[in-house]
């Protein structure tokens, strides 16, 4: 590939052809743009694409087509900047006379786009081989986007919505060889996974790193509260440290210490969950009511089943780079079974919503290793009982979940990728080891 070639991908505008001569035409057609699982609704917008080929080239040549997006269906999200060189686009081009379709890919080259800014894609190129006489016509179609972060990577799928004008014909004079025309991909599509919000996850948390509570035994049942009896009607828990798995939007999840305490209110016990206190730092500034926490309690022993708990959004703003606690959560288990029940701590789920009245991001959180922080004697109660035990789900990986769980109307299709799911999956929070935190909440 030529410098000039490079130069111009580098730019994100101009044709990348290697036949000459080449034609190119634009064509402009609505596009319905499905963020990763959990990212929101679906999206449309109208984009612009030039597809440039030789005008005209014989049986057995290989030619080069490329596919710039002059203007792109949505522009960034106003919650965070995309960084340099993390945008690839891949295409598929409808090839007329029997073709199929042509695979062409983008280099993961982009300058640094901001907040509301327009998005910004390389040419994508691949090489079509020729193989039967005629007019060739080209016609842009489906198409992907993936970000890539330091946590992950999101693919955003896009695909024509309504009739797409031809973008260029290719007028093949006879060969020696018949068959059909079929295409190759130029390049690689490094980087790009699928789109469920997986994506291969790197990053800085440093949540995977284990520690002892100080002045606690933590993670065994060993030392565990037990009460019910008598005329007590509190009763502690237990700090228990819990891996949270946050599935690929939190590389390594998260890691804290978690205590169950009760309350004896009638036959039924108030409960109250506490987790560490700055277990994590803000990747941006998030405005008041942003983060809203619950789980499941898992209960052993006589009894059986879950019961959730959940606790209030945060109250005030939270600023960037600030240390970030969970809210408690509180909740009321009504046993069913009478005898020593045990209550450990089970799927955390947080909520994160970033602006008033836009769609919570669901980031559910799967407790990888747990281990009992209360036991409880208890007396049956009519109705009583846990709930059936619930399963952690992937649908976020965002909300921002996407892409998250968030999703806004008025946002298009790309710019669902550039940030909402990322933020509001709470991809780029910063978890910190618990042998740095100095307590419990």
């Amino acid at each position: 590939m030529s410098a000039a070639v490079i130069a111009l991908l580098l730019g994100g505008a101009g044709i990348a052809i290697g036949a000459s001569p080449a034609q190119a035409a634009e064509t402009k057609f609505n596009v319905k743009c499905v963020p990763p699982a959990g990212g929101g609704d679906p999206v449309e917008g109208e984009t612009t694409a030039k597809v440039s080929a030789p005008a005209s080239a014989k049986v057995g040549d290989e030619v080069e087509v490329s596919w710039e997006t002059v203007k792109p269906a949505s522009n960034n999200t106003d919650l965070m900047d995309i960084p340099q060189d993390s945008v690839q686009p891949t295409g598929w081009i409808t090839v007329g006379g029997g073709g199929g379709e042509l695979k062409v890919v983008g280099e993961k080259k982009n300058p640094p786009i901001p907040k509301k800014a327009p998005m910004q894609m390389s040419t994508m190129k691949g090489k079509l081989k020729l193989t039967k006489a005629g007019k060739i016509t080209l016609t842009p179609g489906k198409y992907d986007v993936a970000v890539t972060f330091s946590f992950g990577t999101f693919v955003t799928k896009c695909a024509p919505r309504g009739a797409v004008g031809v973008g260029a014909t290719i007028d093949v004079s006879a060969g020696t060889s018949g068959g059909t025309t079929s295409g190759t991909t130029s390049g690689t599509t490094s980087g790009t996974t699928s789109g469920t919000t997986s994506g291969t996850t790197s990053g800085t948390t440093s949540g995977t790193t284990s520690g002892t509570t100080s002045g606690t035994t933590a993670g065994t049942t060993a030392g565990t509260t037990a009460g019910g009896g008598g005329g007590q009607t509190d009763f502690p828990g237990k700090p228990v440290e819990v891996a949270f798995d946050c599935g690929p939007v939190v590389p390594g999840g998260i890691k804290t210490p978690v205590t169950i305490n009760a309350k004896k209110n009638g036959g039924s016990y108030d409960l109250t969950v506490k987790t560490a206190k700055g277990a994590m730092a803000s990747p941006m500034a998030l405005p008041a009511g942003a983060l809203k926490p619950s789980m499941n309690i898992k209960l052993g022993g006589a009894d059986s089943g879950t019961v959730k708990v959940s606790g209030p959004a945060n109250a005030e703003p939270i600023p960037d780079k600030a240390p970030v606690s969970l809210s408690d959560m509180t909740g009321t288990y009504k046993p069913g079974k009478t005898g020593k029940v045990t209550l450990s701590p089970d799927q955390l789920t947080i909520d994160v919503t970033m602006a008033p009245g836009a769609t919570p991001i669901n980031v559910p959180c799967k407790a990888a290793s747990s281990g009992v922080s209360l036991e409880l004697d208890t007396t049956a109660q009519e109705g009583g009982s846990g709930s059936p035990a619930t399963t952690g789900s992937t649908s976020a990986s965002g909300g921002l979940a996407e892409t998250g769980a968030e999703d806004e109307g008025g946002i298009k299709a790309l710019a669902l990728v550039a940030g909402t799911v990322i933020l509001l999956g709470g991809a780029v929070f910063t978890f910190t080891p618990w042998r740095r935190l100095r307590g419990t909440r």
